[in-house]
């Protein structure tokens, strides 16, 4: 007779259909214009939450990328080597579309939403080849602004075909983009940077780069995106791997940086010795050409996250569903039910948020007024989501007690990768500095936020209320760098309450004004207010398999 019986733990979380599982998200989709896309999701969905792939989730982390600076010759050779379970991964995701789906359908009919609901599902299962993902969907409209340049590269880039071999480009079947922006000396700064680029013909022709890149995420893909000092001042240009001759370009790989998180995805330390690179845009509006591409992967940060946030309160409450302590299930005690409940309206207006954005990139294209939106809610989102990850991966961890500690569970993945969507593509300065430039300069963006949040008018008075404190708030501000947060912060919890209140359950709705609007909640996640229905939102974010 054994020692002892396993009894009392939680089955693990596989095996399910994670979009038909999260209501909020396929109510967001349809309401969105992706609802064509349920079925495709729905399996890709099943697929990503297999046992299959989420073992390559564990096997791309723990068997980190290699990189191989020389051969064994002492030959340059430059390239990084990784594990079998990332090219799994990577070729589901090609494979799907996540890279894209956003330019196979034309604006407005949905295939940001289709793409951003896939992308955050899976995230929930590997968030480190979303890197390369994310920049090769997000590199089209700034490569765009040079169409001899994007008529060359972008039959490639929108190819379903995941082509991992190190090749130049006319051999390959498909190609993956990157971006190199920051340099040592400048960080966010880029407008310091020192890296030269040498030439005269102007956008579109051939020029010769030296220089260095601080943090280069994703080094194996076929092209980057950088910034470079040109005659004319700071441009942007494309810079392959390879030449036209088919010889490798000017690279230097010199080391892979050791993160906190992301470890499945190499990130680099670049250095450029006269390699060839072509200009993209105007000369001297390098950073107004790239934002093009950044804009879009601060999208894909708020995307990240939610994935994120969504598999760690999953997991608190698939465990809390299936563990009983004190005489009854986790899930029926009213304290575990207020921190779950707190969590839950956490991820689903982080959801709501998601969509709503992905739409408003969908549309942007025809309709001004949602131009207009995107700008201003882009940095709130992306401030905001991103911020909120950590708290909450961090608290539905302690509701797996040490089950939730221990490297044989996803949670402490997640808490990991948790922190990075808040720090890449702008961290938090950046980002509320950006949306207080929205409102200096850009009068309509302003104007179509209180658009947005007057779509929630009389549906509660306290609601109403916080939408007059928030107009006259955008009405007397100054660009005050040191409220920036504050605005920021304002801006998405009204914007957060009106999303629930037109879209969501009264209960979820009631909770977050009560304890997010009205201040009758505490500092830490499980002190909704005791009037809430607590069993009701908790069991919400119970997966149903």
């Amino acid at each position: 007779m054994g020692t002892h019986e396993v009894a009392n733990q939680a089955p693990p979380l596989l095996d399910y259909d994670a979009y038909l599982a999260d209501p909020v998200l396929r109510q967001a989709v349809e309401r969105e214009g992706g609802g064509w896309g349920h079925e495709e999701i729905g399996s890709f969905a099943r697929l990503v939450t297999s046992a299959e792939v989420y073992h390559w989730g564990f096997e791309a982390n723990v068997n980190e990328p290699v990189l191989h600076t020389h051969d064994r010759f002492g030959h340059r050779r430059d390239e990084v080597e990784y594990h079998p379970a990332w090219h799994s991964l990577m070729a589901v995701s090609v494979g799907h579309g996540l890279h894209s789906l956003p330019f196979e359908h034309p604006p407005g009919e949905g295939g940001r939403v289709v793409r951003d609901a896939m992308f955050s599902l899976m995230s929930q299962v590997e968030a480190g080849h979303g890197c390369p993902i994310s920049m090769t969907t997000s590199v089209l409209p700034a490569l765009r602004r040079q169409p001899e340049i994007a008529w060359e590269w972008e039959p490639m880039v929108l190819s379903r075909t995941y082509d991992q071999r190190f090749a130049p480009l006319e051999s390959k079947l498909g190609a993956l983009m990157g971006m190199g922006m920051t340099e040592k000396q400048g960080g966010s700064d880029v407008r310091s940077n020192t890296s030269t680029a040498a030439g005269s013909g102007g956008p579109g022709t051939e020029y010769s780069v030296t220089g260095h890149k601080w943090f280069t995420s994703a080094p194996m893909c076929d092209a980057f995106l950088i910034l470079a000092q040109s005659a004319g001042g700071l441009s942007c240009f494309l810079l392959p791997r390879f030449r036209p001759d088919g010889t490798v370009n000017a690279i230097r790989l010199m080391r892979l940086k050791d993160k906190l998180g992301n470890r499945s995805n190499a990130s680099s330390e670049l250095e450029f010795d006269g390699a060839t690179a072509w200009m993209v845009g105007e000369e001297g509006r390098g950073v107004a050409t790239i934002i093009e591409m950044v804009n879009h992967t601060r999208l894909d940060c708020v995307v990240g996250s939610v994935g994120l946030m969504r598999q760690a309160v999953s997991q608190a409450a698939w465990h809390a569903a299936h563990r009983a302590a004190f005489g009854a299930r986790l899930i029926d005690k009213p304290l575990m039910q207020n921190v779950i409940a707190d969590l839950e309206i956490e991820v689903e207006t982080a959801t709501m948020m998601m969509a709503r954005l992905s739409g408003a990139f969908d549309r942007a294209a025809t309709d001004p007024a949602e131009e207009a939106f995107r700008r201003l809610a882009t940095p709130v989102a992306k401030y905001w989501v991103t911020k909120r990850c950590t708290p909450v991966v961090r608290e539905s961890m302690e509701c797996l007690g040490g089950n939730g500690y221990v490297e044989e569970s996803i949670v402490p993945r997640l808490f990991r990768e948790s922190p990075v969507n808040a720090i890449w593509e702008g961290s938090g300065n950046v980002i509320a500095l950006d949306a207080l430039r929205a409102l200096a300069k850009e009068r309509n963006a302003g104007e179509a936020f209180l658009d947005e949040l007057d779509g929630a008018r009389s549906i509660d008075r306290v609601l109403d209320e916080a939408i007059d404190d928030t107009a006259a708030m955008l009405a007397s501000i100054r660009e005050t760098e040191q409220q920036a947060r504050r605005i920021v912060e304002r801006l998405a919890t009204v914007w957060a309450a009106t999303l629930l209140a037109r879209f969501g359950s009264d209960v979820a709705f009631e909770a977050y004004l009560r304890s997010r609007i009205a201040g009758d909640g505490g500092s830490f996640f499980g002190t909704l207010p005791p009037s809430t229905a607590l069993g009701d939102l908790a069991r919400a974010a119970i997966p149903a398999l």
